[in-house]
């Protein structure tokens, strides 16, 4: 792996096909992603986000799905509108049966860097890092859910 990506990876206690649904289904999606009006893993399909690291700083996201494997891989590009670079963000699930192997990259991160202090590598570490380690760990292995 380029040291301008990043990898972060986690063994969640449930299911690949659990995994899949929280990625793709757009019910889903909002309890522990983004506000995401509309969403399919379809290779084109083009949808868009607000998100940043506070309130009153809030960026529109642009992405396109570029690869769709079901229950094993989805990738989309990355990207803000009115901000120069694209990234691709990758999703893969390894199945273990009863647990998932989620094992996600951020790569060309440099590219999105030169538009804000935001898009820095150490950032977007921290914000996957917290989207595997807690927001998502939260939602797949809770009972509930």
């Amino acid at each position: 792996m380029k040291k301008d990506s990043i990898l972060v990876e986690r063994t969640f206690n449930v299911p690949a096909s659990k995994v899949w649904s929280a990625l793709t289904d757009i019910s889903d999606m909002k309890q522990w992603y983004f506000d995401i009006e509309k969403f399919e893993p379809k290779v084109g399909f083009k949808f868009d986000f607000m998100g940043g690291p506070n309130e009153d700083t809030q960026y529109l996201h642009l992405c396109e799905v570029t690869e769709v494997i079901e229950n094993e891989k989805l990738a989309y590009t990355w990207r803000y509108d009115n901000y120069p670079g694209n990234s691709l963000v990758c999703w893969q699930l390894i199945d273990r049966g009863e647990k998932t192997i989620v094992r996600l990259t951020h790569t060309d991160i440099p590219s999105l860097a030169e538009g804000s202090p935001d898009f820095s590598k150490e950032n977007f570490s921290e914000g996957w890092n917290y989207i595997l380690h807690t927001s998502l760990k939260e939602y797949l292995e809770n009972d509930e859910s």
